[in-house]
């Protein structure tokens, strides 16, 4: 089923190269297959095939060629024994969840994490009997005091969304695995073009393709990359029962992206790097989050991990006296953009600014905000391809006039 190459090729080649076989057509670009079934070549091998006792396509929730393109490169790109893709990066962490875990298991995962995962995991799934406990990113202490004999997972986002927090993936593996669990890395930020969580000890590992992986902002899609057995065994069949399932279209798109992932990843994120440095230096900037600075406290770590690059999201906070100003002031500078987009997406090729407080964290409670460090002056920038200096010329629309508010 998958294209023949030959075995040590870099994850750059296999971006542009893992893919299943070509249909006798010889087309050079990955087809796009539009059906949701498949004709049988017979009743015999149409039963081995619904039977899982020969390879074949029989259903689109059960398979298709061109997500399986997709689900090939990734794993190719993330060195993972096998991919799942999904609907979104959402039902990803879902399934995962949903195939892991049972009532009376336990998870520790990060209070820095996206707020839809805060609630997903301490809320949602607590419904249904799974207990769950949400420690400091960077507090190693905190993560091993909190593991209990029923944990089977650890969770965590590297850089998290939007403080940048970067956690010590080999330290957590250690702990998951010495617990006997699972350790599972959110990789959206810095994609494998940056970092690699499996080849540092992390088992799984989640993306949301709507970002980075797509890269212009087109489709919703997210991934799984875990052990093949795990994959067959335990999350295949949760995904075909619950139509946790990618469209084709969506799957071809992202598998475009893909080729470009390495190109647009380094140049976003010398971009990224630029911006943070000039933000710094900005007098109406209190603070700055970004792993490729010296003054974010995981620097050094991050430059291990992450292939020495900071990625492309940072975010920063205005200066402000109290939160109802910092509010005033974060919405004074987003409504003040002519060039950039005010958009809770990130990882496209246009820069996109938002405020994590009122957006992506707006449903979280006041005191889950401020554990995680959210505060109503932050402002969240994905930086994009456009030329730098418009960039800053944008931003400093409504940095340089806060005063006259």
């Amino acid at each position: 089923m998958s294209r023949s190459l030959p075995a040590g090729l870099h994850r750059d080649t296999l971006a542009v190269r893992a893919a299943v076989e070509r249909s006798p057509h010889g087309e050079n670009a990955e087809a796009l297959y539009l059906t949701s079934g498949y004709v049988q070549p017979s009743a015999d091998v149409s039963a081995r095939r619904f039977a899982g006792q020969e390879e074949g396509y029989t259903y689109g929730r059960s398979g298709n060629p061109t997500v399986t393109s997709l689900e090939m490169r990734l794993a190719g790109m993330e060195g993972a024994e096998a991919c799942l893709a999904t609907s979104s990066g959402m039902s990803a962490i879902m399934l995962m969840c949903f195939g892991l875990l049972k009532a009376g298991d336990h998870v520790v995962y990060s209070q820095s994490m996206f707020g839809a995962t805060l609630k997903l995991i301490g809320s949602e799934f607590a419904r249904f009997g799974v207990e769950s406990t949400a420690v400091p990113q960077t507090d190693l202490a905190a993560w091993a005091a909190a593991i209990r004999p029923s944990t089977r997972l650890l969770f965590a986002e590297t850089p998290t969304n939007p403080l940048t927090e970067v956690c010590d993936i080999a330290a957590l593996a250690d702990l998951a695995h010495d617990a006997g669990a699972w350790l599972a890395l959110d990789n959206c930020f810095a994609t494998p073009a940056l970092q690699r969580p499996i080849e540092i000890g992390a088992d799984i590992v989640i993306h949301s393709g709507t970002k980075f992986l797509d890269g212009q902002g087109r489709v919703m899609a997210g991934a799984i990359c875990a052990p093949e057995r795990m994959v067959i065994d335990t999350l295949l069949p949760v995904q075909k029962n619950a139509g946790m399932v990618l469209s084709p279209f969506n799957a071809w798109v992202v598998l475009k992206g893909l080729e470009t992932l390495s190109l647009r990843m380094r140049a976003q994120s010398a971009q990224a790097l630029q911006l943070a440095h000039w933000l710094q230096a900005h007098p109406a900037v209190a603070r700055v989050h970004y792993p490729g600075l010296p003054s974010h406290p995981q620097h050094a770590l991050a430059m291990r991990q992450m292939d020495s690059c900071g990625g492309a999201v940072l975010s920063f906070e205005v200066k402000a006296t109290n939160p109802e100003q910092a509010r005033s002031r974060a919405f004074h500078v987003l409504d003040s953009l002519q060039v950039l987009s005010l958009c809770t997406n990130l990882g496209d090729t246009k820069t996109l600014c938002a405020h994590p407080a009122s957006t992506s964290h707006g449903k979280l409670s006041e005191a889950q905000r401020l554990a995680a460090g959210i505060g109503q002056g932050l402002i969240r920038v994905s930086v994009g391809l456009e030329h730098l200096p418009d960039i800053q010329d944008d931003l400093s629309r409504g940095l340089n006039t806060l005063d006259t508010l």
